[in-house]
């Protein structure tokens, strides 16, 4: 979504290009999802079989381990990762220690896999072996799993520490335990079924197996946080409804907890353990999440890099060509396995993908069929000031999408109640296609007369501030508000689902169903329960 955002930014072009590329972003956020679920599961699951080579007697309670851990993993989400962040630096750089020198043990039993450095013997088994080279491509690409996360995380670190992490300790603990690999089976082929712990010795197998599922902790952290701040992103963007966010540190914004999406993705892992029962064949269902997800992210990084750095296509497309060929052809070989696990990320991905359109379609509807019975604020303004109407003391706040007409609150307090308050702040919240928005720009106050107020307010996508930070905000522009004599006015629309023309019939009931359990605006918004009156309006699609 953020690359989606830096590829169009304002751009005021709505053509079809930009509603496919739209519809590429979300479906790769989708798929996102998909994997959350799925890393935890393949990184417990693939660090607990490790007790199986211990001994054989702990085959059965490789599942149940499993699902301990990770029902434990997602219930400390709630109270954050602050602690345990700390403890993951370290922790990680430990494992790819271990990692090299595993790697290394095994390289002095066959020093000759250092052959397989020269990328001449992949390129001949490649072109040699045909459809054989084809499958077996899809299982060489679950090494380079990860990388996707890589990249997410570059908005986090930075480019410099990644690269930094990544050439100096990474790549070479990577590479030197994948080759160790390859020596040990050179010297024992039987070694196949788990050759990663086939390389420490009898005396370490435990440690090593409590090591591997602290880093498979790690790994699952990163995509269930991962999962949370797509989650904001979209509700942010108006692809999601709204939901509980709660924010787990006083000092880093970007650790949030979302309730509903955490044990939804408990639940599924806990689901998919039970069903795959071993991490070899959930791996046929991971690769191919990965592989579309990379592919979708080359295709918008080409139309941001024209938008950002004003590539030309020529060397944008070298480039993304590039990046396409190889990453179509690792699509390709691990589309072989959709028979075979890869459908279920294909099928979670499509299931949030046609929620996700469906709300932002029905709120896009929804603001339609307002707008068709708004007043427009300058005909209010004349109307009141021509019969004024019977004011109270205090202050009114009015939430309203549509800057240039009257929230229907209003009209809906004022034609019921027959009062208007002494100064009524007409507010409107408009998330913009950037993740931040600088202090001085987010809010602007405009006096309109008669006690009318006009208070427009931006935010990022990656921000969530409270009505309560905006309105503080508008106190050096002029305009003080007190929590103790304001009063929020907010309209609730109830959704009738009907056969008039905009969605299917279907995709309406399931608008409908959204919107009646999206989190009240009063607890998303943060606002005192006792000073909001909620104004309910049914609405027909």
């Amino acid at each position: 979504l953020s690359l989606l955002a830096l590829a169009f930014g304002d751009s005021p072009n709505t053509g079809r290009r930009r509603a496919i590329l739209v519809g590429l972003g979300v479906f790769g956020a989708a798929l996102l999802y998909g994997d959350g679920m799925l890393t935890p599961c393949v990184t417990v699951l693939g660090a607990i079989e490790g007790l199986e080579v211990a001994t054989p007697l702990f085959s059965p309670y490789v599942v149940p381990l499993s699902i301990v851990i990770l029902v434990a993993l997602f219930s400390v989400q709630r109270v954050g990762t602050g602690g345990m962040g700390k403890a993951f630096g370290p922790v990680t750089l430990i494992w790819f220690l271990v990692l090299a020198l595993l790697g290394v043990r095994g390289i002095l039993m066959a020093p000759e896999v250092l052959q397989a450095l020269s990328p001449h013997h992949g390129i001949r088994f490649l072109f040699s072996h045909g459809g054989t080279a084809f499958v077996v491509l899809g299982a060489v690409f679950l090494s380079v799993t990860g990388a996707e996360a890589l990249y997410a995380d570059l908005g986090h670190f930075g480019a410099k520490p990644i690269r930094r992490a990544w050439f100096a300790v990474v790549f070479p603990a990577l590479m030197l335990n994948y080759l160790g690999q390859g020596a040990l089976l050179l010297r024992d082929p039987s070694t196949v079924v788990n050759p990663f712990y086939k390389l420490a010795p009898q005396w370490a197998l435990y440690p090593l197996v409590g090591l591997a599922t602290m880093a498979a902790v790690i790994a699952s952290q990163a995509l269930i946080s991962g999962a949370f701040s797509i989650s904001m992103q979209a509700i942010q963007l108006g692809y999601l409804p709204r939901m509980e966010i709660r924010h787990t540190s006083e000092h880093e914004r970007g650790q949030i907890y979302l309730p509903l999406v955490n044990w939804i993705l408990m639940l599924s892992c806990v689901a998919l353990v039970l069903g795959f029962q071993s991490s070899s064949r959930l791996a046929a269902a991971y690769g191919i999440a990965v592989t579309l997800t990379m592919v979708i992210t080359t295709i918008l990084f080409f139309f941001a890099a024209r938008k950002l750095w004003r590539w030309t296509p020529l060397q944008a497309g070298l480039l993304c060509g590039g990046f396409l060929l190889m990453e179509g052809a690792f699509f390709g070989a691990n589309a072989l396995k959709i028979l075979h696990g890869g459908w279920f990320p294909l099928v979670i991905g499509a299931l949030i993908f046609i929620l996700m359109t469906t709300w932002k379609t029905g709120r896009r509807l929804l603001g339609q069929r307002l707008a068709a019975s708004v007043l427009p604020l300058d005909i209010f303004i004349q109307s009141i000031a021509q019969d004024p109407p019977h004011r109270v003391k205090g202050t009114a706040v009015f939430m309203s999408g549509n800057p240039s007409g009257t929230p229907l609150a209003l009209l809906h307090n004022l034609k019921h109640n027959r009062v208007l308050h002494q100064r009524a702040v007409l507010l409107t919240v408009n998330v913009i296609e950037a993740p931040h928005v600088n202090a001085d720009e987010r809010v602007k106050v405009e006096e309109l007369g008669h006690g009318l107020f006009r208070v427009m307010c931006k935010c990022g996508f990656m921000e969530r501030v409270t009505i309560a930070e905006l309105l503080a905000a508008c106190v050096p522009l002029g305009l003080e508000l007190r929590e103790s004599d304001t009063t929020f006015f907010l309209s609730r629309e109830t959704i009738i689902p009907s056969k008039r023309p905009g969605m299917a019939l279907w995709r309406e009931r399931v608008f409908a169903f959204l919107s009646r359990n999206a989190q009240p605006a009063t607890a998303f918004f943060n606002l005192p329960a006792n000073r909001v009156v909620e104004l309910g309006m049914q609405v027909e699609f």
